[in-house]
C-alpha cells in the first residue's frame, strides 16, 4: 500500500494569520531566582559508580 503521490501544488503559499494577542508573550514574566543541588556524592564515587554501570 502506497501513501499516494506527493501533489506540490497542495504545499504552495500557506498564508496564515496569527493574532498577537492569541499569542504567548515571552518577555511578559521575567524570573530571576538562584538554583542549588546538593549531589551527595564526590566525583571520584560518581566516576566509580559509571564505571560498575559500564561493566554489567
Amino acid at each position: 500500500m502506497g501513501f499516494g503521490s506527493y501533489d506540490e501544488s497542495e504545499q504552495g503559499d500557506q498564508n496564515v494569520d496569527f493574532d498577537e494577542e492569541d499569542g504567548v508573550t515571552t518577555s511578559e514574566e521575567n524570573h530571576e531566582g538562584k538554583v542549588d543541588f546538593e549531589i551527595g556524592a564526590s566525583n571520584d564515587e560518581l566516576l566509580d559508580r559509571l564505571q560498575e554501570i559500564k561493566d554489567n
